[in-house]
């Protein structure tokens, strides 16, 4: 019996296993840079919102069209790779079509409805390549959006490109498998599965080549899938579609509070209260630390996972009011600046030791003033994002660190608060003019 393939495969397993390991652990490493942050309440809530956002993909049915396409490549491609489970054993037993006697009948049934869904995907992946390099959708598009220039916009077309060939080499695989059973070859005879749905149509064009071309195109296609599979696995952890796995876990912790409640900075209201005489000064002051952000460890963990889970879709630019009336902000921009950061920390860690740590900072190197003086706050980003990223939170703490560590504030800003300070409200009229405007001439 001829071992060597199992062993290449165990080879290539282990590889993938221990690539993919390492980079997992360098992200979770690098997100807990974060500040800690409490999301574990409301379970019950939290689980409803991944369900609903994660898996269901609610707010892309928004548009029911780009949704359908959408939730044809999620869930054809997750459900397809259940098949992957089939070829692992294969591949470490030796075996070919393991569980082809154990299910029987629903053996069929299963591989049939992968290969629907396989075309789906096919069909979907097209037509998002259209929508990006053809039709050229505004908010994908570099000329556009600064932020879209080089390697985002062909990070996407990769990942579409290698799925579509990876769902041929699927097909390919079973149509060659298909025919060598008709011909009684080797162990191929041993595991009659018959035709299926789609690869079926295929099968004309293997009957054409010999056995041993067959023999060699199954092959060559069975391992272009597998290690095909283990290689986007490794790749996404460097792509924009870490969000396929990211999606689940940051719907969960999503902020559960209504849109427009901004988090007070706990020291500041401590003291608020301290001076209203709601509470009593400690005996021992806490240590102040810095107001707002400055760079990637002043956030919260969960801001540095919302940048991982970015897919860089544009619906929350497109949807921004300062960056429709030509404003410099881009909320997508603010979210993939902020992973920039964090996987230039990365790449010095791996460089010079974990202790390393530059010069820069988000603040001033990566995220502009012009850019966050832009913001109206209005949530419009945070509405619009399929998985509740929240760049506005990023936002917030970047121009707070502005205003009150470096007082850098715009004039008219400055007159606003000086107003609150001396009149209660933003208006420079004295609280007993404030209803003048409704007496009568």
């Amino acid at each position: 019996m001829n071992i060597l393939p199992q062993i290449l495969f165990l080879i290539a397993l282990a590889t993938a296993a221990y690539f993919i390991g390492r980079r997992v652990n360098l992200i979770r490493k690098t997100i807990l840079l974060g500040k800690a942050e409490n999301r574990y309440d409301n379970p019950g809530q939290r689980l409803k919102n991944m369900l609903l956002l994660a898996f269901g993909q609610k707010k892309m049915f928004a548009k029911p069209m780009v949704a359908i396409l959408h939730l044809a490549v999620y869930v054809g491609f997750i459900i397809i790779n259940l098949e992957v489970l089939e070829i692992v054993l294969d591949g470490l037993l030796g075996t070919h079509r393991i569980f082809l006697e154990p299910l029987g009948g629903l053996y069929s049934f299963l591989i049939n409805f992968f290969e629907i869904l396989a075309l789906a995907v096919i069909v979907a992946c097209v037509v998002f390549l259209i929508r990006r390099n053809i039709t050229k959708v505004e908010r994908l598009q570099e000329s556009r959006h600064r932020e879209m220039k080089g390697w985002p916009v062909k990070d996407g077309n990769i990942i579409l490109v290698f799925e579509i060939i990876l769902m041929a080499a699927f097909l390919k695989m079973n149509a060659a498998d298909a025919v060598l059973q008709s011909r009684g070859v080797g162990h191929f005879a041993e595991a009659i599965t018959g035709s299926f749905v789609i690869s079926q149509w295929l099968v004309p064009i293997m009957d054409n080549f010999s056995d041993g071309m067959l023999i060699f195109a199954e092959r060559a296609a069975w391992w272009f899938h597998i290690l095909g599979i283990m290689a986007f696995a490794l790749y996404v952890t460097y792509s924009k579609h870490l969000h396929i796995a990211l999606a689940f876990p940051n719907t969960y912790f999503s902020d559960l509070n209504p849109k427009g409640k901004m988090s007070n900075m706990p020291t500041v209201s401590t003291e608020v209260k301290i001076m209203l005489g709601l509470e009593q000064a400690p005996e021992t002051p806490a240590e102040v630390g810095r107001f707002g952000a400055k760079d990637v460890e002043d956030l919260t963990w969960k801001n540095l996972m919302d940048a991982y889970s970015c897919t860089e879709c544009g619906r929350c630019t497109s949807a921004c009011p300062a960056n429709i009336t030509g404003k410099a902000l881009s909320p997508r921009k603010i979210m993939m600046d902020t992973r920039d950061r964090l996987e230039d920390i990365q790449k010095g860690w791996i460089k010079n030791g974990n202790e390393y740590k530059d010069e820069k900072s988000l603040l001033g190197d990566y995220v502009t003033d012009e850019e966050i003086l832009a913001c109206t706050s209005c949530n419009a980003c945070v509405q619009e994002c399929p998985v509740m990223i929240s760049p506005l939170d990023i936002i917030l703490q970047l121009r707070r660190y502005r205003v009150m560590e470096e007082s850098q504030a715009p004039q008219s800003w400055n007159m606003m608060f000086q107003n609150l300070e001396t009149n209660m409200a933003p208006w420079k009229f004295s609280p007993d003019q404030r209803f003048d405007w409704a007496k009568e001439d």
